[in-house]
This record gives C-alpha cells, structure tokens and sequence, in this order.
C-alpha cells in the first residue's frame, strides 16, 4: 500500500466498460485508487511487473489466456501478489482452479458493491475471502478426486456428443482405452451415465457452454 494505507489497485477484464465501471466505483473509494487496467491476461503480467498494485482484479475469462493462467504467472513471478477473480462462473471447479493458482478471493459477477469493496480490503491484507455460497462448494469439491487432464479432455468431447470412437480418433487413443476413461470420469463426478456427466461438467465449471 501507499503511505497513506491507500490500496493501489490493477483492473484486468476483457470489457472496456465494466472496467470502467470498475474504476469509476473504486477511485469513488477514500481508501482504493485504480492504478492500470487491461483486457489482456499478458498484458496485465506486464502491467504488474511495472506497477507491482497492492491488489488485482482479475477476470476469469480472458481472450488471450485465461484468469488463472494468468494468475498463476503473475504469482510464480510475484509470491505475494493478491489477486482477486471475478467472474461469471460459479462452478465449484472454477473456484478451486483459481484457488489453487494463488488467488485470495473469488466472486461472481453479480455480487453487491459493498461484498466486492470487503474482499478487496481483506486481500490487501493478505487475508482470504469467499462468500459462503461458494465456500460450501469449494469445500465439497476439495473432498472429492478431481479430473485427469485426458479425463476432462474426453469430457470435454462427449459434451460436443461425440461417440467413444469418435473421441479415441480425435485424442488418438483406443476406443478400450476411451472406455476405461469413461468409467473413472463417471465415477469421480458420482454419476452413472454420459448426459449426467455432462450435466454435472457444467455445473461444476469444468466445461462450459
């Protein structure tokens, strides 16, 4: 922070007017000042090493490479930089990705002005904040075996409804091997058939429409 306990703070979302809004309603704060902002996940690496701001608002979707990814660069560089995501994704996957990668807060994009202002705060401190809702997910979804990276890869084209053979030619794998992909798949996400798993996928985050 700033002498002055002002939090200085990076904007990162691909629209330029809900950055706008953004900075309009935090530079509004006593306490908060809007040092940079970009819609681009490299760009917003850049923008750190330069400005190096208390907090960053980091949008989970991004053109170029995603929130997390880009979160995950930011943080490998920077230990102790505190990133919040915001996000239109509430899946419980989605939360726990950008957990892992080192963000301290996670909030949905319709969340009220005066949550946002207290996540914000509690990062600068170095202090973690998730509202209930997602807390509850995140550890629910912290109880269970996650995906394989094949095993979402094969999600993934089942939820574009292709067959097992289909899937073995695009991965160039064995239909055999699809199978048994499908099996763990449906048994870690607690269901018994493809259309449930696609529907589970969704809800969780891990594939998205």
């Amino acid at each position: 922070m700033n002498p002055d306990g002002t939090i200085r703070i990076l904007l990162v979302d691909d629209h330029f007017f809900v950055r706008m809004g953004l900075a309009t309603s935090l530079n509004g704060e006593s306490d908060m000042t809007v040092v940079a902002e970009t819609g681009s996940g490299t760009q917003a690496v850049a923008l750190f090493r330069e400005f190096q701001p208390d907090v960053v608002v980091m949008d989970r979707r991004l053109p170029d490479q995603d929130g997390v990814m880009t979160t995950s660069l930011i943080r490998r560089e920077f230990r102790d930089a505190r990133i919040v995501m915001l996000s239109v994704d509430d899946g419980e996957d989605d939360v726990y990705a950008a957990i892992q990668a080192g963000a301290l807060a996670y909030l949905t994009k319709d969340i009220q002005r005066d949550e946002l202002l207290h996540a914000l705060r509690c990062a600068a401190r170095g202090e973690r904040y998730l509202p209930p809702g997602l807390a509850m997910r995140l550890a629910d979804r912290i109880g269970r075996p996650g995906l394989s990276a094949r095993e979402s890869e094969v999600l993934q084209l089942v939820a574009l409804g292709l067959s097992n053979k289909e899937i073995g030619d695009r991965l160039a794998i064995a239909e055999s091997t699809v199978k048994l992909h499908m099996r763990n798949l449906l048994a870690k996400l607690g269901v018994s058939d493809r259309t449930q798993a696609t529907l589970e996928a969704l809800r969780r985050g891990i594939i998205h429409r």
